[in-house]
């Protein structure tokens, strides 16, 4: 039977009542949208009683082949707007949390710290928020780390968003061939020297990198030669940057530490020496990575000539030092000892140098004369991270741009 004829009241009853076969000859589900729509016009459904509605109901489940639920949904649709029509399909979507504007900080903030890791810039999310009262980063305080890395991937963010010396071995037996033990008291120092590389004959010059053990705490210098005439008044003037009191100097085996000259400036500064010991690689990898992650980063591997060494100390000094140990966060190391005996190391935090320096009991006691708490308070609440960071960077960028234009 073709269903596209008006049919009564009482043919649908005897219809339903009846066994002969009877269907729809539409095939897409507009056509049957629309002979429901008609139908229930012709009938004037919203006209008819309880029992009328009821028999059109299941003469339409009958005749189209719906459910009794989707019949009802289409009537429904009709009701309250005269149509019946497919209803559009949304997809569904979780309710986005971080906006285009977010994404852009965070490309930002990357940007001025050179891409720290992503705990590294969790914490320094929240402190622009909680700790310096930026309302722009109210939301990216929260934002997992998960979240920063995949914002990283995507396209809008990455729109907005590059010669070797070894070190020379000694048989000088001085200082103590032993890890030092700081038993949680700041002033043990790990030291270290990076080359910037030779260039037609033209040596580059030498970065001091000195790290605390406990609070990474950490001061560089540059020099243009590593002889002792140069090396033991930059050591003396980055030794009196260490906010405390230095109690031990830890380094490799090279020369430009362990000699005579090195030895008695420490002795007069009743600072402990000691040595890396042989088959213990990482008794100075603390200093090595971050030399990586710090000087390499920001200086580069390319050559840069020893005439420029003052300028990059200075660089150091005034900029890179204070922004590393009061605006850099840095990953805290735990221990953990599994059943097995076996040794892993985490880092449940991420915290500036400044922030671990406050949590040792009675930190001010550490501190070396004349200098307060409430002085480095100051110093480490003048500017934001993302602040430091970008003055910092423009200042690399006026260095680096003067050196080219000598080198040129």
């Amino acid at each position: 039977m073709d269903g596209s004829g008006k049919l009564s009241l009482e043919e649908i009853r005897a219809f339903l009542a009846g066994t002969a076969p009877l269907e729809f000859t539409g095939q897409g589900r507009a056509e049957r949208y629309a002979w429901v729509e008609q139908t229930l016009r012709q009938h004037d459904y919203q006209r008819l009683g309880r029992a009328g509605k009821g028999l059109v109901r299941r003469y339409v489940a009958k005749m189209t082949g719906l459910s009794r639920a989707q019949v009802a949904r289409l009537v429904s649709g009709y009701v309250d707007n005269g149509k019946v029509q497919p209803q559009a399909y949304q997809r569904r979507k979780f309710p986005a949390r971080y906006t285009a504007a977010d994404v852009t900080l965070l490309a930002y903030v990357d940007q001025a710290h050179g891409t720290l890791s992503g705990p590294a810039t969790r914490r320094i999310l929240e402190r622009e928020y909680q700790e310096f009262g930026q309302a722009v980063f109210q939301r990216l305080a929260g934002i997992s780390v998960a979240q920063i890395y995949r914002y990283r991937k995507t396209a809008a963010y990455r729109k907005r968003n590059t010669s070797y010396q070894p070190t020379r071995p000694t048989p000088v037996t001085i200082g103590q061939r032993r890890k030092p033990a700081p038993e949680g008291r700041p002033g043990y120092l790990r030291v270290d020297t990076v080359h910037q590389g030779d260039q037609d004959g033209s040596k580059g010059l030498y970065h001091i990198n000195a790290v605390d053990e406990v609070t990474q705490w950490q001061v560089v210098g540059a020099t243009p030669h590593i002889s002792e005439l140069w090396l033991i008044p930059l050591l003396e003037a980055m030794l009196a940057q260490f906010p405390f009191r230095i109690r031990g100097f830890h380094s490799d085996n090279g020369s430009e530490f362990i000699n005579h000259t090195v030895e008695k400036l420490l002795n007069k500064l009743l600072i402990e020496q000691t040595k890396s010991r042989p088959h213990h690689s990482n008794d100075n990898g603390l200093v090595e990575s971050k030399n990586g992650a710090i000087i390499r980063k920001h200086m580069g591997y390319s050559h840069i000539a020893s005439d420029h060494a003052e300028q990059v100390d200075q660089f150091h000094r005034e900029s890179l030092n204070p922004y590393v140990n009061f605006h850099r966060p840095c990953g805290v190391p735990e221990e953990t000892i599994a059943a097995d005996g076996k040794r892993k190391r985490v880092y449940p935090r991420y915290q500036t140098p400044f922030e671990i320096l406050r949590q040792i009991p009675g930190w001010e006691t550490f501190l070396r004369p004349g200098l307060s708490g409430a002085e480095l308070e100051r110093q480490a609440m003048a500017q934001s991270d993302t602040e430091a960071a970008r003055d910092m960077q423009q200042t690399k960028r006026d260095l680096l741009a003067h050196i080219r234009r000598r080198s040129a």
